[in-house]
């Protein structure tokens, strides 16, 4: 109850992470942000051998595998399995988009696609191969890449649910899964058309800019 009590109080800081500044209420929250200064990842999925910081994310993680998706947006009911991800979805139906890249004004509706996007500019490559010396800008890059040292390049651990199609990384089947409903989440800055892949809209816009 303590604890509980610290989010009513205001009082902060009552776990710190050894290695920078950051505080934590929480115990737990502070041992899961540690493991990522030191790289430890101990949970891993059964079915691809992706690893995970904490046992929470790795459930969410496996429900990929099994299809299962808690998760529905209010407009349009479409499923998914966290929270978080369904939270990013619904921006796509106010058209919000407030992350912003300071280096071309591009804007995002989540920071994940907007750190994925700065990289372009930054040449950074973030996602190093366990096995060998190769990096990658996009984590999936290197989950696809480092099935090349287990032996597993013919694995396609991600399936449709509506067609059973199988995939060998989430975002294919997430640029797949758009063929069978009318979302297009991709408009063009310009003159508002909208797409379902993203590289339609980024053969449109070269000729829309004309």
């Amino acid at each position: 109850m303590k604890k509980h009590e610290l989010i009513h109080t205001g009082v902060s800081g009552v776990y710190s992470c050894r290695y920078c500044s950051k505080i934590f209420k929480w115990k737990n929250h502070q041992k899961d942000h540690e493991r990522i200064h030191i790289g430890e990842k101990p949970y891993s999925c059964k079915i691809c051998d992706e690893s995970f910081i904490n046992a929470r994310d790795m459930k969410v993680h496996e429900r990929i595998h099994t299809g299962e998706k808690l998760h529905s947006c209010k407009t349009c009911n479409k499923s998914f399995s966290d929270r978080s991800s369904m939270r990013v979805h619904e921006k796509i139906h106010v058209g919000e988009k407030p992350f912003i890249c300071y280096t071309c004004n591009k804007s995002f509706s989540n920071v994940g696609n907007l750190k994925k996007h700065e990289l372009i500019h930054t040449g950074e490559k973030p996602y190093s191969c366990r096995y060998c010396s190769k990096i990658f800008v996009r984590r999936d890059s290197l989950k696809f890449h480092e099935r090349v040292h287990t032996g597993r390049t013919g694995e396609k651990p991600y399936s449709c649910n509506t067609c059973n199609k199988y995939f060998s990384t989430d975002s294919i089947l997430e640029k797949h899964e758009l063929i069978h409903r009318s979302e297009k989440p991709y408009s063009c800055e310009y003159c508002n058309k909208t797409f379902n892949r993203k590289c339609h809209l980024e053969r449109h816009e070269v000729i829309c800019t004309l």
